[in-house]
């Protein structure tokens, strides 16, 4: 048995150019609209070493620093975050709405620091928009919150994604507990992984001319 939360539409969108000369930077530019709730962007760079992260960062409430771990590694990365005016997302799509106008000031200084030189929003390629359906539920079996995200692809291609979330100190314990839950269930961690956001940026810059 497990207690299940309601879940959730979102519609998320990708900025990058068709040649992802942003993810080879180990920048990500996203917005998505939530149902329900106001839209948000976030600006990311991954690897980070996190020490290197500035002071006047830290202190930012928009700023997140996580560490992403799954079978076969981990990876640091840090964040901006905001919440933008709803209905921005869609006249983005539209093209009523310049991709800059999407990010806080806060969020375009964090760009222009970490993207390749000469490189603004507004010279980037919309990758997108694609539909993820999250559900949050806790295994009584595990005895902590896990989030599941179904990302559905234009073609009919579908990506389920797993995880749970945990200070840094319990990581090592918590992921041995995940995986023996899921291997118990039949849940095969042994084959290729790579994380939603790769994927997605492959598969919309593959079908950029359709």
């Amino acid at each position: 048995m497990a207690a299940i939360a309601m879940s959730d539409d979102r519609m998320v969108c990708f900025f990058d150019t068709p040649e992802l000369t942003l993810n080879q930077a180990g920048v990500v530019v996203r917005a998505r609209r939530v149902q329900g709730r106001a839209d948000d962007s976030v600006v990311k760079l991954r690897p980070v070493v996190p020490e290197d992260v500035p002071d006047e960062l830290r202190r930012s409430p928009a700023m997140v620093v996580e560490l992403d771990a799954m079978p076969g590694g981990y990876v640091c990365s840090a964040s901006t975050k905001a919440r933008i005016g709803e209905g921005d997302v869609r006249r983005a799509i539209a093209g009523d709405r310049a991709t800059r106008k999407l990010f806080t000031k806060e969020q375009r200084a964090f760009y222009e620091a970490h993207a390749p030189a000469g490189l603004g929003l507004d010279d980037l390629t919309l990758l997108g928009p694609i539909l993820v359906l999250k559900l949050n539920f806790t295994p009584e079996a595990l005895g902590r919150k896990m989030v599941a995200e179904l990302w559905l692809y234009p073609d009919g291609s579908r990506i389920l994604e797993l995880s749970t979330k945990c200070p840094p100190s319990e990581m090592l314990q918590v992921a041995a507990e995940a995986r023996a839950f899921l291997a118990e269930r039949g849940v095969d961690l042994s084959g290729e992984q790579q994380t939603k956001t790769a994927t997605a940026l492959d598969y919309f810059v593959s079908h950029l001319d359709a």
